[in-house]
């Protein structure tokens, strides 16, 4: 038999190599930068003894490049909190108004679906429930990459649509709300307590497309942790198994979220302060009509081009937010 400190030895060895490859990340990084600025100096010399068009344009490329790498590790500087390193859980949920606000939430899904990619980031969808008629009553997803939750937590609130209603035969505009909820995926060494008397586990069959094995097994895992009434589910994995891991990560991400709150409302409450969070309090404004333009009404950054934010170019809202609260 095994003896405990043997399992110890394995989390730190996993942790240590965890540690061991950020800090090759983070020398590779700054290795690659070096070399594009090597390159600038190169070029830069080439340019000033000849007029070559294509020297100076490739001169322009290179500044570019190594302006956007210089951009992103100052960025990156500002990820030091204790879990901005980690993958994200993100969860959209549809505001009142039915058809309309599950559309809107399916709009947002993809945003964010674009945005992880073109960061290279993994995105793996652990629960989807299908509109009534279009859209989706929510989603949750996990969105794997170095400092995927660092960059997303700036989402985290009520996003707000002003358009006119493609489901509206008069062509009226409707205004719609989602609300976005983002949480650090929690390793298993993180000291959160789950009691496992304390969880009713329910199975069920997964909905929605899928193979031959969706609907005709009790995959799908419905998890309630009794003593918060928290309520997590997965259905994403073709095993039962697999999606009770899934479920009890969003678990156990979601008990530190309350953790961390209860955290700052006893400072809060120290300070005497007093925050409002309503529905209403959107933290920003996507506006399709009568002129187009998204406002993060937190850091008051516009940008113009809607449909380029709603195919994921978010950097301008992230880099704002996360300067702000530096």
């Amino acid at each position: 038999m095994l003896e405990a400190g043997f399992w110890d030895n394995q989390e730190l060895a996993q942790q240590t190599t965890r540690e061991v490859s950020e800090l090759k990340r983070i020398i590779k990084r700054w290795q690659n930068v070096h070399e594009l600025y090597e390159d600038v100096q190169v070029l830069l010399e080439l340019v000033e003894e000849s007029e070559d068009q294509d020297l100076q344009g490739e001169l322009t490329g290179s500044l570019e490049r190594l302006e956007r790498e210089v951009d992103r590790l100052e960025l990156e500087s500002l990820l030091s909190g204790e879990y901005d390193a980690s993958n994200a859980i993100l969860t959209i949920h549809p505001g009142a108004g039915g058809t309309e606000s599950q559309d809107w939430a399916s709009m947002l899904w993809r945003m964010y679906t674009r945005w992880a990619e073109d960061q290279g980031y993994g995105v793996e969808v652990l629960d989807h429930q299908p509109g009534d008629e279009a859209g989706i009553k929510d989603v949750t997803m996990l969105i794997k990459g170095l400092h995927a939750y660092g960059y997303l937590k700036s989402e985290k609130g009520v996003h707000r649509l002003v358009r006119i209603s493609p489901f509206d035969s008069s062509g009226r505009r409707h205004t719609s709300f989602s609300s976005v909820e983002v949480l650090p995926e929690i390793e298993d060494d993180v000291s959160v307590e789950i009691n496992p008397d304390d969880l009713r586990i329910d199975t069920y069959r997964s909905s929605g497309a899928g193979g031959q094995h969706v609907n005709k097994t009790d995959s799908a895992v419905r998890i309630t942790h009794l003593p918060t009434g928290i309520v997590v589910q997965c259905q994403s994995e073709r095993s039962q198994h697999a999606n009770r891991e899934s479920a009890l990560k969003i678990l156990r991400a979601r008990l530190m979220e309350r953790q961390l709150a209860e955290q700052r409302a006893k400072l809060e409450s120290i300070k005497g302060e007093q925050q409002e969070i309503a529905w209403g309090s959107q933290i920003r404004s996507y506006v399709f009509c009568p002129y187009t333009m998204v406002k993060d009404h937190r850091t008051n950054v516009e940008v113009g081009n809607v449909e380029a934010v709603m195919d994921g170019y978010l950097d301008p809202f992230i880099e704002a937010y996360l300067k702000m609260k530096r």
